[in-house]
């Protein structure tokens, strides 16, 4: 601890006021004060104006210590420390009712998910001007200007009509900049965001740190929590990386990142996916069983993975009237195409009245053993795509073929056969469990589903065992329910799920965007395993342009519902021919 205290005091020359002041912080929970810490010895300095970024896996202690410093560490916690001072004032000791008077006004706070942390029965307006009615004495009309001034400094476009709406109304990106204007109203000193962009795409993802940059240039302080290494590169001045509890390096962002000492920083910085090749193993074996580099893998004879092609093709545009795109050349050339979607037409009543067009035009091909990457922003159609190839949604025109076999427009009785051939790894696998059921039980509803019954308890567990292992997973998560995995535990679970039924064919829709990088690093490696070891042809679909450019060997930029840029990954990302894909290119935060 005092090693690390005196490291901040070394980085922290400002001669004001420190807006933030952390001195051997440690937390814990259930425990006696004292005994078993989540929270370590946590000590650290915040200059006005300037950005410290807390890095680290999940669990590593980074919310908790962000939480702790706004006195919400939760109940039946602890908290011990010398010193945490918020613009010059102590927040020790005090009372739930003393800490509502300073939330707000001296410390803001910007949550992850703005669709949980505004109420969908109340306008954003009143969200916003809550903090104003409670902290100071202006009149309903004042706020209500106030209000109204905060969403436009925050780029929340219209807000004459704004205040209005609800959260459900709202994109992704706007309901975070209500939070943000919500968190700035009474100008605190301080403030703290917590996954501030995670799962928003690029375009959003820049429009967000745009703003925070605003905010520090205005001599806002600002601890950004983030898994997000590129995030934390573009605005941080500091990087915190936290470990079981600790802090394990700390120095200037520049230092951190360009000269790591830590290994834990190394780890977070190797598992990067942006810039590094196809094939590149982004994690650590996790054991002495796990496969080696699988860039040094023999390709062997089962469908291999496209070598990088060095010919001058170049992307192809979809025309701008829509008209289908032309037959795309693939990496290879030769192999089979075991799914292909044609003129794809999907539209969706409007609440008001009309439709929208969510998908229109869209034509693709997968061959064996590839990976075919969808990208695009939130909106842009990626998802109604891959439920359309999934066929759990009939096209308004258009066809999907799985193995040369009419899979869409059919009943279901008619592709009952090729349902097996598909398989599906989704964002949240949390959501798409029965939370009652344990690992066991999923794994083998999805066997015995398989094999119709048929297979005996032997054959049911043996197969259980087989996916576990496919996936590097100890026999003992089979009696957990899936609530109490992690992330990566979770996501390697239904990737078992979805090998069950032995598929030629993974729809990948966002598997890794709420993972940390180390534990993304390990799910991208596993899936690049198991294409390897089964010949699988992966669609992944991402709005994160690294994995797209770590996974695909071709890659489909989609917008307003088109595909309206696809080819090679290497060209499409070397020499984008589309001004969408540029901007999208542009828009990437890189270490």
């Amino acid at each position: 601890t005092t090693g690390e205290a005196r490291m901040t005091d070394d980085l922290a020359a400002p001669a004001s006021v420190p807006a933030l002041r952390v001195r051997n912080v440690s937390v814990g929970f259930g425990r006696p004060v004292g005994e078993d810490p989540v929270v370590s010895g946590v000590s650290f300095d915040v200059a006005p104006g300037t950005c410290l970024a807390i890095v680290g896996e999940s669990g590593s202690g980074k919310s908790v210590t962000a939480r702790t410093l706004l006195g919400l560490s939760g109940p039946g916690s602890w908290v011990q420390a010398d010193e945490i001072t918020v613009a010059g004032k102590s927040v020790l000791g005090l009372s739930e009712r003393e800490w509502r008077r300073r939330r707000g006004r001296d410390v803001g706070l910007v949550l992850q998910d703005a669709l949980v942390s505004l109420d969908p029965l109340r306008p954003i307006g009143r969200e916003v001007a809550d903090s104003l009615r409670l902290h100071t004495t202006l009149g309903a009309a004042e706020r209500a200007r106030r209000v109204r001034a905060l969403l436009a400094s925050v780029g929340l476009p219209d807000p004459e009509s704004k205040v209005r709406q609800r959260s459900g109304e709202l994109s992704g990106g706007q309901r975070q900049r209500v939070l943000i204007a919500s968190a700035i109203a009474l100008a605190p000193p301080l403030l703290i965001a917590d996954e501030p962009t995670t799962a928003l795409d690029v375009t959003v993802q820049a429009q967000v740190l745009d703003l925070l940059e605003e905010l520090k240039a205005t001599g806002t302080a600002l601890v950004l929590v983030s898994h997000d290494l590129a995030v934390v590169a573009r605005i941080a001045d500091q990087i915190a990386v936290m470990s079981g509890g600790r802090i394990v390096e700390l120095g200037t962002a520049d230092t951190v990142l360009r000269a790591p000492s830590h290994r834990e920083t190394k780890r977070m910085l190797s598992a990067v996916p942006a810039d590094k090749g196809r094939g590149v193993r982004l994690s650590a074996p996790e054991h002495p069983d796990a496969p080696p580099d699988v860039s040094q893998v023999s390709q062997g004879d089962a469908a291999p993975l496209a070598l990088p092609v060095t010919t001058d093709e170049r992307p192809t545009i979809a025309e701008p009237d829509g008209r289908p795109l032309a037959e795309q050349p693939y990496s290879s050339g030769k192999r089979e195409v075991v799914l292909e979607a044609s003129g794809l037409l999907k539209r969706f009543p409007r609440p008001g009245g009309g439709t929208h067009v969510a998908v229109k035009n869209v034509s693709f091909q997968l061959r064996r053993g590839e990976t075919l990457g969808i990208v695009g922003e939130s909106g842009s159609g990626k998802t109604t795509t891959a439920r359309l190839a999934l066929a759990l949604t009939a096209p308004d025109a258009g066809e999907v073929r799985l193995l040369g076999e009419q899979f869409s427009g059919v009943p279901e009785r008619r592709r009952r056969h090729l349902r097996s051939m598909l398989g599906a790894v989704y964002q949240d696998p949390l959501s798409s469990f029965d939370p009652r059921l344990t690992v066991g039980e999923v794994l083998g509803d999805a066997v015995r589903g398989e094999a119709a019954g048929a297979s005996s308890t032997r054959s049911v567990h043996n197969r259980i065992d087989e996916l576990l292992d496919s996936v590097h997973l100890p026999r003992v998560v089979l009696g957990r329910r899936p609530l109490v995995l992690s992330g990566g535990q979770r996501q390697r679970v239904s990737i078992a799920r979805a090998l069950a039924s032995r598929p030629i064919v993974l729809v990948c829709d966002e598997p890794v965007s709420a993972l940390d990088v180390t534990v993304q690093a390990r799910v991208l490696d596993l899936l690049d395993e198991l294409q390897r070891e089964l010949a699988l042809s992966l669609l992944f679909i991402s709005h994160d342009l690294g994995v797209i450019q770590h996974v695909s060997d071709n890659v489909a930029v989609m917008q307003g519902g088109r595909i309206v840029e696809t080819g090679q990954t290497r060209r499409v990302f070397d020499d984008p021919a589309h001004p969408y894909t540029r901007t999208l290119l542009s828009s990437v935060p890189r270490l």
